[in-house]
């Protein structure tokens, strides 16, 4: 493995931002042939790395060298041209063109013999088939990119990618979106561009991904270079002290609570809630102090049921009680002001306003709650947000600094700052841990809990079905979007798998 020609070598690289040091002296060897792992927390500056490697950003200090000569890309459109191609988190084909013209673009076949040099429709779909065919991915190339599952826009994402002979290939949490199916055959993609000579990045927060699919991993921990370890030379604990920079106590084990007393009035009811083509009807009943974990496999109706009790989507049956009294909730609005509060899934597009400050950003639910006529003075607004953000350990340069400058998992800590200051009798969490490290998942994790044990209902929803166990009072599974039973807290995953499986 060490014997593999260096494709890029960054040495020494540094980046600032106002009232941050991004990054301090990190370095990164990638070599041909190998599938190479970045690690670190939220913060610890994956991103800005990635950024400048990239040329969205460049560096203060430090130099980048591919194939032994120095570069200094410009723009990701000049980092393509040189060799160097992303795929990110959210897949940036563009939904009202077909495969082939998002596989090509940029690079279009033109007619020689045409006035102009239009392009050659026929050339462009041939030749996107041809790449596909060659990396064993099975697309109608004359599809609109929007109308694939997520899975398939990433695997035609990553046919973009290389479709420009690219010799470094990075894939920033390319899984968070997928199930185990869609992640074996996004490896099997991987493992046949890896075997190809490409140098490949990976970003993921999945431990198990690492180890099943990278040859080394290089450590960053608050924007500086920790170490690059061989991964069968670094256990999983090993490299979780490594992000950290100590051992983690608890991270394994179930976190400590007491369970709530089930006599109690459901802080939330709902009765044969049903949504067409959506979710098929079923009770859900969440008492105050209690996490109700929802588990299932990716298109079980997790979310869906998220959107329909917070009235995001409409029900075309059942009732909703709160505090046993049935409640008009039909909109967001009324789920605000009847006291809930809802993390979604999709931080980027449906949580955070990337703009406004971290302040606003998790002032926006309470003053939202308030009204129009009643204002939060930002007094009271910066007193909440310094609180909250250090409450939670969110990393910012400040509480004025925009949100859309925080790394995901900052974002995502933002956002449950922002329903934490309603102090909500009922928060539904959509996938709150996806993208965040592993000593963040557990401090939110406790978090959650203590907001349980204040009396706050809560549900929870993860595709880690290990996740769900650990953190949750009772288990709802679900199943082809319709309620496959339920279980007591403590039950193990095999029994949650149990229900998702049966007939």
């Amino acid at each position: 493995m060490t014997d593999a020609a260096i494709v890029l070598r960054a040495r020494d690289i540094c980046r600032a931002f106002p009232g941050v040091q991004a990054l301090d002296g990190v370095q990164l060897t990638l070599r041909a042939g190998e599938v190479h792992a970045l690690m670190g927390q939220n913060g610890a500056g994956k991103s800005t790395l990635i950024r400048l490697l990239t040329g969205v950003y460049q560096p203060d200090a430090g130099n980048i060298e591919l194939l032994d000569r120095a570069v200094a890309p410009r723009s990701p459109l000049h980092a393509q041209q040189l060799g160097i191609s992303a795929v990110h988190q959210e897949s940036h084909l563009l939904p009202n063109l077909s495969v082939a013209e998002n596989i090509c673009a940029g690079r279009y076949p033109r007619k020689p013999w045409t006035r102009g040099g239009g392009i050659d429709w026929r050339e462009t779909r041939r030749r996107a088939h041809e790449l596909l065919a060659r990396l064993g991915i099975d697309i109608d190339v004359d599809q609109l990119a929007g109308g694939l599952p997520a899975a398939l826009q990433q695997l035609a994402a990553v046919a973009r990618a290389v479709a420009g002979d690219a010799r470094v290939l990075i894939l920033d949490e390319p899984t968070s979106s997928l199930d185990a199916d869609e992640v074996r055959a996004l490896f099997a993609l991987i493992r046949k561009l890896r075997d190809q000579g490409v140098a490949i990045l990976f970003v993921t927060h999945f431990l198990d991904q690492v180890y099943e699919i990278c040859d080394r991993i290089t450590v960053l921990r608050n924007g500086r270079f920790v170490g690059e370890y061989a991964c069968a030379k670094l256990d999983a604990p090993g490299l979780v002290a490594a992000m950290v920079g100590r051992e983690l106590a608890g991270t394994s084990g179930a976190v400590a609570h007491a369970r709530p007393e089930g006599a109690a009035t459901p802080a939330l009811s709902a009765r044969n809630v049903a949504r067409r083509g959506q979710l098929r009807a079923m009770d859900v009943e969440i008492r105050p102090g209690e996490i109700l974990g929802v588990a299932g496999l990716l298109g079980s109706g997790r979310t869906e049921l998220a959107r329909l009790l917070f009235g995001l989507d409409p029900r075309d049956s059942g009732d909703i009680e709160i505090d046993g009294k049935t409640v008009r909730l039909e909109q967001p609005a009324d789920a605000v002001l009847l006291g809930l509060g809802f993390c979604p899934e999709d931080r980027k597009h449906s949580g955070i306003v990337a703009e406004l400050s971290v302040r606003e950003n998790i002032a926006l639910a309470l003053q939202a709650r308030m009204g129009l006529r009643k204002f939060l003075d930002p007094a009271a607004q910066r007193a909440l947000a310094e609180k909250l953000v250090a409450a939670l350990g969110i990393r910012t340069p400040g509480i004025e600094a925009p949100i859309g400058q925080l790394s995901g998992g900052n974002q995502q800590k933002a956002i449950i700052a922002r329903w934490l200051a309603t102090h909500p009798r009922v928060l539904i969490l959509d996938e709150p841990t996806r993208g965040i490290d592993v000593a963040a998942k557990q401090e939110l994790m406790n978090e959650i809990r203590a907001l349980a044990n204040g009396g706050t209902a809560v549900l929870f929803i993860s595709a880690e079905i290990d996740e769900v166990v650990r953190v949750s009072d009772r288990i709802l599974v679900l199943r082809d979007r319709a309620k496959a039973g339920e279980l007591p807290g403590g039950a193990g995953e095999d029994a949650v798998y149990s229900l998702i499986v049966a007939s």
